[in-house]
């Protein structure tokens, strides 16, 4: 039954407020660095709790600092969110990503399925995948901004990669066909965290079968990619950076 398998949302709020509540007992006074850190990461599980809305008077409450003590390090709701944001999704983007989606040295379906892997590895955590289902869901003031990473980070190359794979003229904007079946693998990966950290489901995503998991989506994506080379139909504000 699903229901034996779902988390009871009640229960889990109230382990949670509990959880960063205890982290607060019998801690010794911490440095500026710490306490902020502690802040930042606080406000991560807090944020994949209630999401963006959640009120920063409930934040200082559970982690027991006091509201001003709060606005002394993060002076505005926004620039928290924005710490936020570089901690736990730009901060997370790996330099070693660029340099293997350009290895001219493997094929196309060994570099998506080794990216992906570890993609999912780093991005397929419960905060992850919280925080940035609730950005959507309110003002996508991250979303907007990792949407904006991915066209420059990966998008272009994903494009990139598959074309030359296939044999295709690489220089032709992307047509429809094209960013949807990008967008499609992408998503594919997110939504296994989906899954687990927003339905509470039970995964089949685990270290041991990441792998297959991503290698099954990875054929599906090359197997069902336009075999010619789009001449329009142009999706420009998807996979607007240049090859």
């Amino acid at each position: 039954m699903l229901s034996s398998i779902r988390k009871n949302p009640v229960e889990s709020r109230r382990s949670h407020a509990v959880g960063l509540r205890a982290k607060t007992h019998g801690r010794k006074r911490m440095t500026p660095q710490d306490r902020e850190r502690y802040i930042v990461q606080g406000a991560i599980e807090f944020f994949s709790e209630h999401g963006l809305n959640g009120q920063l008077r409930e934040l200082a409450q559970a982690l027991g600092i006091t509201h001003t003590l709060l606005y002394h390090y993060f002076p505005t709701k926004q620039a928290l969110i924005d710490r936020v944001y570089e901690d736990l999704f730009a901060g997370r983007w790996r330099p070693e990503w660029d340099t293997l989606l350009e290895d001219e040295s493997l094929q196309a379906p060994e570099k998506l399925v080794r990216f992906y892997v570890q993609y999912a590895s780093v991005i397929l955590e419960r905060e992850w995948v919280r925080v940035f289902v609730y950005s959507g869901l309110s003002d996508r003031s991250i979303t907007d901004r990792y949407f904006d990473l991915l066209k420059t980070q990966l998008f272009p190359r994903l494009l990139r990669v598959t074309r030359q794979w296939k044999g295709l003229d690489i220089s032709a904007a992307p047509s429809v066909r094209e960013s949807e079946a990008i967008l499609g693998l992408h998503g594919s990966i997110f939504y296994m965290g989906i899954r687990r950290f927003v339905y509470g489901l039970e995964s089949a995503m685990h270290h041991d079968n990441l792998e297959v998991l991503v290698t099954d989506r990875v054929q599906g994506y090359l197997n069902s990619w336009p075999n010619t080379t789009p001449n329009t139909h142009a999706m420009p504000n998807l996979l607007q950076e240049p090859l």
